[in-house]
């Protein structure tokens, strides 16, 4: 292990919004680049752990059986793992189909919506095809999560305030003011 802390992120069932506010640091990201190394993240594409990581940050919530198992490994891997955004602490928008029947859902989506064209009338069902779950479970909800970085998504000065507390040792507080929405 290198002598820098290392970081790993991960989209999961979300829009990838919290990783574009992670990249509205801005030149600070040159700043966080000097602090630490990526590990497993798409800022730098690595698809697999490396090594061990002080920080994991996750956004999206788990929709289906591989965000759980990419979810699990990240708790595996990563000393403290941080739910960031509202679909990671909720399931945001994408749990808006928790209240509806999955096979419902999956008819209205390739066989009964305008525009779809679907001469066979079958559903996607291939071995490739991660298996949806009943429901979209927020992330603590599968496994332990040390911290929650709310919002949709975050703003960037609240990322940079709990990344920088975090990796100078410092107590984690609710940034109220990088939070608030009007």
């Amino acid at each position: 292990m290198g002598s820098k802390p290392r970081i790993a992120t991960v989209s999961l069932a979300g829009c990838f919004g919290c990783h574009m506010s992670v990249l509205d640091i801005d030149e600070r990201i040159l700043t966080l680049a000097e602090l630490v190394e990526f590990d497993r993240s798409p800022i730098n594409d690595y698809k697999e752990f490396q090594d061990r990581c002080a920080v994991g940050i996750v956004e999206g919530g788990c929709c289906n059986e591989e965000n759980v198992e990419v979810l699990e490994q990240f708790r595996k891997h990563c000393d403290v793992l941080i739910s960031l955004g509202d679909c990671a602490i909720n399931g945001g928008i994408p749990a808006m189909r928790n209240n509806i029947p999955l096979r419902e859902c999956l008819e209205e989506a390739y066989l009964k919506s305008p525009g779809v064209y679907n001469p066979l009338n079958v559903i996607p069902n291939d071995k490739e095809i991660p298996l949806l779950l009943n429901r979209v479970y927020p992330c603590h909800e599968v496994v332990k999560i040390d911290l929650f970085i709310p919002g949709c998504p975050p703003p960037a000065d609240a990322i940079w305030a709990h990344l920088v507390s975090l990796l100078s040792g410092k107590p984690v507080e609710p940034d109220y003011k990088n939070l608030k929405y009007d």
